[in-house]
């Protein structure tokens, strides 16, 4: 992302504006340099004044929650679709979501309470997706959401212990590859 070419106090009618120009700095920033990103880095991706930053996010932490809500807005949209492919298409956003997210979900995973919650919101997103592909034969009838859950730290693990990121890339692919053929019922890729 370039700096932007924006200068001066557009005043609160640009808040909104600015608030997007934020969210969609820190997400570029933290998946590309990590959660450490100096917040001055964001500030003037975004091409706003660390002021401005303070103001919608007055810790690094409140900028992390809100990119990562935007995921899980995302996430929802997947879920609330009704077809039985819907399920794959979550499970397969989620993964990607969390490769790119890695430094922000080492923090939520240390965050005890924070991670139960995390857990409960994709569970209930997981739900009705899960119910209508095995209804469609998509995916065997014994998958479980604590299975679910169990793949996605499986494959959390696979990718925080990558030693660099193509290999992080081609192993989450296999893994999750593999994940899905023992969901579905075929021979293992």
């Amino acid at each position: 992302m370039g700096l932007s070419t924006r200068t001066g106090n557009r005043g609160r009618a640009a808040a909104p504006e600015n608030r997007r120009a934020l969210l969609r700095a820190a997400r570029e920033l933290f998946a590309t340099e990590g959660y450490n990103v100096p917040l001055s880095a964001i500030a003037r991706a975004a091409g706003v004044g660390q002021g401005v930053l303070y103001r919608h996010f007055p810790r690094r932490l409140d900028l992390a929650f809100a990119v990562f809500e935007e995921n899980f807005v995302e996430l929802e949209a997947l879920a609330e679709q009704e077809d039985p492919d819907a399920f794959e298409r979550l499970f397969t956003r989620t993964v990607e979501l969390m490769v790119e997210s890695m430094g922000f979900v080492e923090l939520v995973v240390g965050a005890r309470g924070v991670e139960d919650a995390g857990d409960e919101r994709l569970a209930e997103l997981v739900t009705g997706p899960l119910h209508r592909a095995q209804a469609a034969g998509r995916v065997r009838p014994e998958v479980t959401l604590a299975e679910v859950s169990l793949a996605l730290r499986m494959i959390y693990g696979v990718a925080a212990t990558a030693r660099d990121d193509a290999r992080r890339s081609a192993d989450v692919a296999r893994t999750a590859a593999l994940i899905t053929a023992r969901w579905r019922g075929d021979a293992a890729p």
